[in-house]
């Protein structure tokens, strides 16, 4: 069990390098329109794994415990600490986004592409935090969440992960860095992910009493990185319902996923 909990940890992690590869093999960068599309995708999945792969694991183990009406509060109280958590980062780590001008977080003179990196590297966080905690869970193996379940979050999230790694070297390479330099860039934005998972996974014993409050936290910090980052850059400029529909399509993909797998 523990050896498929580690496959699944790095899952994510292989789908950003795939992704991150694709600027070996494309001679000119994204347009504008595909980069809307593939975002909107990403921010779809991460919005149907917060809800399925963690909110409604959470309120469920607090109902078999008899927690009754208030079943919901683990998943309230950890959604908001998740979303603080994230809004405290967001204040923290100087970073750039994409097609933005004026940094954001402290003030630094680290180099635009390394600000554009951490910005990308912000939102895996999260990421890599739930599939840890969920594959936590699968792990204790008494509290509901099934192999097939933590496996869908897995492969949901490294889907997802594939355009994101071609979104962060694609455009570091048309700013002027080498392929391979960017490539690195790529990978290394998504290296954040198997880290905060391994982190997880090895304080589990700890977790698991307050699994609830760290499955909704986890969910909670996905949602400000598609609201605060994801749905302004899917959004801005003209045809921005193509990242609308790529938002259904990946939350569908997701929300997919996790039926059928658990």
């Amino acid at each position: 069990m523990l050896y498929e909990a580690i496959q699944g940890i790095f899952i994510p992690f292989v789908g950003t390098s795939l992704g991150a590869a694709g600027v070996l093999f494309m001679k000119n960068g994204l347009g504008r329109s595909i980069q809307r599309a593939l975002t909107g995708f990403a921010a779809g999945v991460m919005v149907a794994a917060s809800v399925w792969s963690l909110i409604i694991p959470a309120i469920e183990q607090m109902e078999e415990s008899g927690a009754g009406r208030l079943s919901f509060l683990p998943a309230f109280i950890g959604f908001w600490l998740g979303t603080l958590f994230l809004l405290s980062l967001d204040h923290i780590i100087p970073h750039l986004h994409m097609y933005a001008d004026k940094a954001e977080g402290r003030k630094s003179k680290l180099a635009r592409t390394t600000m554009m990196v951490l910005a990308v590297t912000l939102h895996n966080i999260p990421e890599g935090m739930a599939v840890g905690i969920v594959y936590a869970g699968f792990l204790n193996g008494t509290i509901g969440i099934s192999a097939g379940a933590a496996l869908a979050l897995s492969l949901g999230i490294a889907i997802q992960n594939f355009p994101e790694g071609a979104i962060i070297s694609m455009p570091l390479h048309a700013e002027g860095q080498s392929k391979m330099k960017a490539l690195f860039y790529g990978i290394l934005s998504g290296a954040v992910e198997p880290v905060a998972a391994l982190i997880m996974l090895g304080a589990s014993k700890i977790f698991i009493p307050v699994m609830p409050y760290l499955l909704s936290f986890a969910a909670g910090a996905m949602m400000y990185v598609v609201v605060e980052e994801l749905i302004p850059e899917m959004s801005e400029g003209e045809h921005s319902n193509i990242g609308v529909i790529l938002f259904a399509f990946g939350f569908t993909v997701m929300m997919a996923l996790d039926v059928a797998l658990s």
